[in-house]
């Protein structure tokens, strides 16, 4: 245990490397495990143009490149592994890596993200990013004018349909039900609203598509009516999977207070978990907002919420 770190950062999208950025550039050397997909889901993610301060927009990919640098520039060390155990009891906190490597930390800031769930075609991943989207927030706006699907029947999916008005001439809900599970006020809203219809007890079996000019497109999804058997093909330029994520917290169930669907609990206007010593930042405990700024604002306060803990309770 002679080897203790100030902060031990667990993932590396927007929150994981505000985090590291803010604790490195306040000397604290901050140890940051990357994981299996170092950068987060902007990795996944095509052009991002809400992101502050790139006018002309940056690829995903790019922009987590950026921020990798920007943090190891601050002495910040990166380690593309896993965290495979925590000992929560005390403080040093002990975590084991996939290496088998043994680590001690003063505090630790968990920023492991949510992921969509998906559908898990193969054609839904080979157009992610293309024409499939998991974010109407993110992407509504690249679709202005054109068609698109949304496939859900939940709060969520009637949410991001009803957003997806704001710029497509035309929204499918997709559903493999007869009746949707959403709230009877937020069924009330896109019912009321002239620029949805509905595809009901239909499954999207394939996402169909094109190459153009070196980009891929879509250009429709293959729809399977479940009662019937009967497959069909509806064009569209766009499909939005609206049904639900999914925290990646199972490392720390039975250790840190969660909601009912995994999302770990942090106290108010704070990034503290029910572990003193123990921070949340970004998609692990935000449900709702979901987005890169927000995640990398939430990064910031964690850093803070983590050197303020550090001044004040030494080992």
């Amino acid at each position: 245990m002679s080897d203790i770190k100030k902060v031990v950062i667990i993932g590396s999208g927007p929150a994981g490397l505000t985090a590291a950025l803010y604790t490195a550039r306040a000397n604290l050397n901050p140890l940051v495990y990357e994981g299996i997909q170092p950068g987060g889901q902007l990795t996944i993610t095509t052009e991002v143009e809400n992101f502050p301060g790139f006018e002309h927009g940056i690829m995903g990919p790019e922009l987590m490149e950026t921020m990798r640098k920007q943090v190891k520039r601050f002495g910040a060390e990166l380690l593309p592994q896993e965290v495979v155990s925590i000992d929560f009891s005390k403080r040093p906190f002990r975590l084991l890596d996939s290496k088998k490597n043994e680590i001690f930390a003063e505090t630790i800031i968990i920023a492991t993200g949510a992921k969509a769930k998906l559908l898990n075609l193969p054609s839904e991943k080979e157009y992610m990013g293309y024409g499939v989207s998991a974010c109407a927030t993110c992407d509504g706006f690249f679709y202005r004018g054109l068609k698109v699907l949304v496939v859900g029947g939940g709060d969520t999916a009637m949410e991001e349909a009803n957003f997806l008005t704001k710029f497509a001439s035309e929204v499918v809900l997709v559903h493999r039900r007869n009746e949707f599970r959403a709230s009877k006020i937020m069924q009330d809203k896109v019912k009321a609203n002239n620029k949805v219809s509905y595809l009901l007890d239909s499954v999207i079996e394939e996402v169909v598509g094109e190459t153009k000019d070196g980009k891929k497109y879509v250009t429709g999804a293959k729809i399977k009516n479940v009662k019937t058997g009967e497959t069909s093909l509806i064009k569209c330029d766009g499909i939005f999977m609206a049904i639900g994520h999914e925290p990646n917290t199972t490392l720390f169930k039975g250790a840190l207070d969660m909601d009912e669907t995994g999302y770990i609990i942090t106290k108010p206007k704070s990034t503290a978990t029910n572990v003193p010593g123990v921070f949340a930042c970004g998609d692990v405990q935000d449900h709702y907002y979901r987005q890169a700024i927000t995640a990398a604002g939430s990064g910031c306060m964690s850093a803070i919420d983590a050197e303020r803990f550090i001044d004040h309770n030494p080992l």
